[in-house]
């Protein structure tokens, strides 16, 4: 097992009922900048919760955090923050509006120009704006962790950054607003969380036992009620189980000690930016096929998924290669389109876009073993034309 650190100071705050300890949790006395999306807070009753549960506090309200939150519009915030001299922020929302808040409060008080958090992927280690989230949409784990993806609309680019100082202080996190979700976010936050467990799963035969069965625990659970949540998502046992996955798929835990990947995601993340697709359904486009590609690498562990998550058996080959079968039908089953050419007639300059600009970014060894170059990067985005 390999050495690590476990750090997660987020009070994290589950199930029915949870938003009436929201006073307790903010700092007395807080200016407050309440951050979300677009407005379906005040169509799910959320809105009202949240600022019933903070009669006393002083509000700023900012809406308009778009799903893959944009630069600009976050800088908005930051000057908005300055100007009314806010010392707390909340976010109420899902994993964009929490980690276009994350952005925020490094911005805040960041000495230099902010866009350099995203372009020299900055660690921010001190001198964050504290925050707090209500989570209403389960897919990203960043309730509590403390990356997050911002892009930047000018450049086309989706960029990740994080650090020590972003973890939220508290989530709220009540599974009962799974209900009021359009079937499509439902699907994306189950793949996302499932795409989250595989990049810190699917890589080579490693020591850390306890951590490979967590994965799978995670994985299992997902496909047992992936389907399940998307159509009957008033059914709390579900709705719960859910969301708790979500979670617990990238809250720092299944990381330590084991090898990672995230190329899935570092791909996926320009299709989002060239495409606008939904960021779940780019981790289905490109993680099946980066699994073809880099076969040779991974099919000891894809063996093992095979066996353990779907009961396969035969050689290794023959059940690494069925694994991969097996996961994309999973994608199916939940709604997704798994080739880049069923969301865009226009994809076919997009792997040499996307190889250009890993080259001048200097990514150009990704993956658990940094042998998925710029050529594989190649292969594996044609294959999902």
């Amino acid at each position: 097992m390999l050495n690590f650190e476990l750090y997660n100071p987020t009070n994290y705050i589950f199930g029915k009922g949870q938003m009436e300890k929201l006073s307790t949790l903010v700092p007395k006395g807080a200016k407050i900048l309440l951050a979300y999306g677009g407005g379906s807070i005040f169509k799910n009753g959320v809105h009202k919760q949240v600022t019933d549960n903070l009669k006393g506090f002083e509000i700023v309200e900012f809406g308009g955090i778009e799903p893959n939150p944009h630069f600009e519009t976050l800088m908005k915030a930051v000057e908005i923050i300055k100007e009314k001299k806010i010392d707390f922020i909340l976010a109420v929302g899902g994993g964009s509006v929490i980690d276009g808040v994350k952005f925020i409060s490094a911005a805040v008080n960041f000495d230099g120009n902010p866009i350099e958090l995203l372009q020299k992927r900055i660690l921010v280690k001190e001198n964050a704006m504290p925050f707090g989230t209500v989570l209403t949409l389960p897919a990203t784990g960043s309730e509590m962790n403390s990356g997050a993806v911002v892009t930047i609309a000018a450049t086309q680019e989706k960029l990740s950054f994080g650090g020590s100082a972003l973890f939220p202080k508290f989530s709220i996190c009540d599974p009962t607003v799974i209900s009021s979700l359009p079937k499509r976010q439902i699907e994306n936050g189950v793949v996302d969380a499932f795409t989250h467990v595989m990049e810190q799963y699917l890589t080579y035969p490693h020591d850390a036992y306890l951590q490979d069965r967590i994965a799978e625990g995670i994985l299992q659970t997902l496909i047992e009620i992936g389907p399940k949540v998307v159509a009957n998502p008033d059914d709390y046992k579900l709705a719960s189980n859910f969301m708790w996955c979500c979670t617990m798929a990238l809250n720092g835990l299944l990381n330590k000690g084991v090898p990672t990947d995230w190329a899935t995601h570092m791909i996926g993340h320009e299709l989002t930016a060239l495409y606008g697709i939904d960021h779940a359904r780019t981790l289905a486009i490109i993680g099946p096929h980066l699994y073809d590609v880099m076969f040779e690498t991974k099919k000891e562990k894809l063996a093992q998924y095979g066996k353990r998550i779907f009961n396969l058996t035969g050689s290794d080959d023959e059940v690494a290669k069925e694994a991969i079968n097996k996961s994309v039908e999973f994608f199916h089953l939940m709604g997704m389109d798994t080739k880049l050419s069923d969301y865009t007639e226009e994809y076919q300059n997009t792997a040499d876009f996307i190889v250009e600009r890993f080259e001048k970014r200097g990514w150009k060894a990704l993956g658990e073993k940094q042998n998925i170059t710029l050529e594989k990067v190649k292969k594996i985005v044609e294959a999902s034309y």
